[in-house]
């Protein structure tokens, strides 16, 4: 039976939020499993005050109200905490490349701190298990475990269940190599610029992804419209678009002097 090889730690994460949008919504729990090499895990669970109301539709799904993140520090408070504990971790999820890393990120740029990602490998547990299967968390559960999820929508539980997963699927599928760099090749989407996938890589070109410039590079509309570049720039668009922007901004400013 395969079981997922590893050179350097594998974090399993999950967050229960204030809501679905990358750009305007906050942690408000997030749960690490570990995972070691050698197998062995510990793992790290933390509520976190959001810095603005939890809205009923969210509570209805993880149970988690205002009066129980009232004492809570907020995401500033632990973000070194958090960013020391990930240190030469991979991370893994479920939608995680689409949801949980980007978030993760945007709470750090509110923070102030800077989280590399450059260097770590994304294994998404949900694109797995929809390239082979199509399903939901619990049904994922029940469908490689034989288990019913119990506490689902509580994050240790379900970054638990998401590592259980992972390790099923390992057995289950003979050609899933178990090793985080092929499954991090297996899983990945798209060619992207930044997590919310406003900018995506095509023949080497930054190109936008999204409105009235959809296809386009970003360098070339950057060039005949600069003031789309400020437009951007005071939009609600997530703070990682608005990083990745300026980088590109600011090297083309740079080979004009």
């Amino acid at each position: 039976m395969p079981s997922l090889q590893l050179k350097r730690p594998l974090a399993v994460i999950d967050l229960e939020t204030t809501g679905t949008n990358v750009a305007t919504d906050r942690i408000i729990e997030i749960a690490i499993i570990k995972v070691f090499p050698d197998k062995s895990t510990q793992s790290k669970v933390k509520r976190i005050h959001p810095g603005m109301p939890i809205p009923a539709s969210s509570t209805a799904i993880h149970g988690i109200s205002d009066d129980d993140v009232k004492d809570c520090p907020n995401f500033k408070q632990c973000a070194n905490e958090l960013r020391q504990y990930l240190d030469n971790c991979d991370l893994a999820g479920y939608n995680s490349n689409r949801f949980d890393i980007p978030l993760l990120v945007e709470e750090f740029l509110r923070a102030g701190l800077e989280f590399d990602v450059k260097d770590r490998k994304f294994i998404d547990v949900q694109k797995i298990f929809h390239l082979m299967e199509k399903r939901t968390l619990s049904a994922a559960y029940k469908f490689y475990c034989d288990k019913n999820l119990e506490n689902a929508h509580s994050a240790e539980a379900d970054a638990l269940a998401t590592y259980e997963i992972l390790e099923a699927q390992l057995s289950r599928y003979e050609q899933l190599q178990a090793e985080v760099g092929p499954l991090a090749e297996f899983t990945k989407e798209d060619d992207y610029v930044d997590f919310a996938r406003r900018m995506v890589m095509q023949n080497g070109l930054e190109v936008f992804n999204f409105g009235k410039y959809k296809g386009r590079p970003v360098r070339e509309v950057l060039k005949i419209e600069p003031q789309y570049y400020d437009w951007m720039m005071k939009a609600d668009f997530p703070l990682n678009t608005k990083q990745k922007l300026t980088e590109i901004y600011h090297s083309m400013m740079l080979k004009k002097i």
